[in-house]
């Protein structure tokens, strides 16, 4: 993949030669994955084809066995998903983990709220402005449409509930 000017683009995340076992059983064997800034993969396979192990290694929620895995240049090993999630690596989950009864800042801030400053934030207030900025623009980011940022969750569309569940682990810690 070559940028307009004809330099070579540089993959985001690169896996090499990953390969995992579950005892006796290979679920991964020599896997190569790049992808590129802007780029949307999606993978495809059958039922135990390997998608989620190899997503789970590369999240840090299964350990590397052999291979590698760089990141924006930098070979990495993920001990966790909190590791990959500093990182800015995160999964979404297919089931969707939000409070579809809640709106999409109060989502994207839950357990996190951000508290007003002075007194009134030691007395538990929130900064409702500055969590519903934050919000409008990581989803503008990622250019995910809300028509409303009050309406809970379950009145919005499967991919608006989708968007807010990317914006979650993203929102203030964005890094590329």
């Amino acid at each position: 993949m070559t940028s307009s000017a004809g330099s070579a683009l540089q993959p985001v995340l690169e896996a090499r030669g990953i390969n995992k076992h579950f005892g006796p059983v290979q679920a991964l064997k020599n896997v190569d994955l790049s992808v590129f800034p802007g780029e949307v993969v999606a993978l495809i396979g059958d039922n135990g084809a390997g998608k989620s192990t190899l997503i789970n290694v590369l999240t840090g929620v299964l350990p590397l066995e052999s291979g590698e895995i760089v990141f924006a240049g930098e070979q990495v090993r993920f001990n966790s998903p909190h590791e990959a999630r500093a990182h800015g690596i995160e999964t979404v989950y297919q089931d969707l983990a939000v409070a579809p009864h809640l709106d999409a800042v109060a989502n994207i801030f839950l357990g996190r709220e951000r508290r007003q400053s002075g007194l009134l934030g030691v007395a538990g207030f929130l900064d409702n402005r500055r969590m519903r900025k934050e919000t409008d623009e990581q989803l503008s980011r990622l250019k995910v449409r809300v028509p409303d940022l009050e309406r809970r969750l379950v009145t919005l569309s499967g991919g608006q509930r989708q968007g807010v569940a990317v914006a979650l682990p993203s929102c203030g810690r964005a890094k590329w």
